[in-house]
């Protein structure tokens, strides 16, 4: 048993390679099962955590290593509950592990939580924008384990938003589980490197040190902009919507409806009545991805991203103000445009108050100027990878 899970591990591997794709840390399994074998083991894991077609449950299991417990964030271990959607801790029914939801009662693993573990192995599928929680997971589960001195095994992949940084650094008063730390919206790091940088600037609490390995990926630099194997979160399905998230996500702070419910969500935007209409959609209850979307069951009028040329929107290494700018603009009803998530998103206030405003796109980058040159050399830190400049 244990030679076929090498075996398919290694043609795994292989298959990576010809194809020029980056290696994700956990298919480097040389590297880290030794590690683990003996140990008692937790995971935190969801739908992303794969190595090839299998998931990494799975695979350490049949290696023979003991997993006590899985910790799942956003969205559940097998990635089937809603965005937003709290759920339940369980046990995972194929494997009869414990789940301890992090996404519900608690964001923190409690101690009872961390009983009989020696090892914490983190595994999830990032795309390098700040409002994606699993980046607040990590933090928590970092900071838990640093509390009673349990190392922390993170397994790196490829960031699909890598290649730039933008965006307004978050502002103190605007922490939240969508924003725990002061970068940019786009922080081009991946999140093995991004760990490093938690532990590397004191943010987890009273400055503690969490003990953290980082397997790291191997093919990958900053310049990399390819698809993912698997989509990192149900309404995140293809490249396009990746690439979109960064700008698109910003509207769910307003009275627009990001094509949730919709079999292309983060590729449209638009809302009943909106005057520019590129494109007509009824948002509907799809369970997994949107139970219940704004504006459900009402036709919007919106604008169509489908069409947007991926080349050029790499190629631009920004974040994407003109369609905010046109939604604010050609909306009939300004004074509810925004609602009180707008700012939370943003990590400040100003952002909203330029477009309020009518600042130029590039009046509002200057205004980010100087927390993101900060920004940058502290990032620089921290990489492990080549990076695009």
């Amino acid at each position: 048993m244990r030679f076929l899970v090498v075996f398919s591990l290694c043609f795994s591997f292989l298959v990576s390679i010809i194809a020029q794709d980056p290696v994700p840390g956990a298919a480097r399994t040389e590297q880290y099962f030794p590690l683990l074998r003996g140990r008692s083991v937790a995971v935190v894991a969801n739908a992303t955590s794969i190595i090839g077609t299998t998931h990494l449950v799975d695979s350490l299991l049949r290696a023979g290593i003991h997993i006590v417990r899985i910790f799942a964030p956003e969205h559940g271990f097998r990635g089937t509950a809603d965005a937003g959607e709290e759920f339940s801790s369980s046990t995972d029914p194929q494997t009869n592990i414990p789940i301890v939801s992090l996404y519900g009662e608690k964001f923190k693993p409690s101690s009872k939580d961390l009983e009989g573990i020696d090892v914490m192995v983190f595994d999830i599928q990032d795309v390098g924008v700040r409002f994606f929680t699993y980046l607040s997971t990590l933090s928590y589960v970092m900071e838990a384990c640093a509390g009673k001195h349990i190392p922390v095994l993170l397994l790196d992949r490829p960031n699909p938003n890598g290649f730039y940084v933008d965006g307004p650094v978050l502002e103190k008063k605007y922490r939240s589980f969508v924003g725990l730390h002061p970068v940019p919206i786009v922080y081009g790091m991946t999140i093995g490197e991004y760990a490093r940088m938690i532990n590397g600037e004191g943010w987890l609490k009273k400055g503690i040190h969490c003990q953290l390995t980082v397997i790291p990926c191997l093919g990958y630099d900053h310049t990399w902009n390819g698809s993912l194997p698997v989509r990192p979160s149900p309404n995140l399905p293809s490249q396009r919507s990746v690439l979109l998230y960064p700008s698109v996500c910003l509207f769910e702070g307003t009275m627009m409806n990001v094509g949730r419910g919709t079999d292309f969500p983060f590729e449209v935007f638009g809302c009943p009545g909106f005057p520019v209409c590129e494109i007509q959609y009824t948002p509907r209850s799809i369970p997994g991805m949107s139970k219940n979307p704004l504006h459900i069951g009402q036709e919007c009028c919106g604008v169509d991203l489908r069409n947007e040329n991926l080349k050029e929107l790499v190629q631009h290494r920004e974040l994407v103000l003109d369609w905010l700018f046109l939604a604010y603009t050609r909306s009939v009803q300004k004074d509810s445009f925004f609602n009180s998530y707008f700012n939370t998103l943003a990590g400040t206030a100003s952002l909203k108050e330029q477009i309020i405003a009518g600042w130029s796109a590039t009046r509002i980058r200057k205004s980010w100027a100087g927390p993101l040159a900060n920004f940058k050399v502290i990032r620089k830190k921290y990489l492990l990878y080549k990076d695009f400049e």
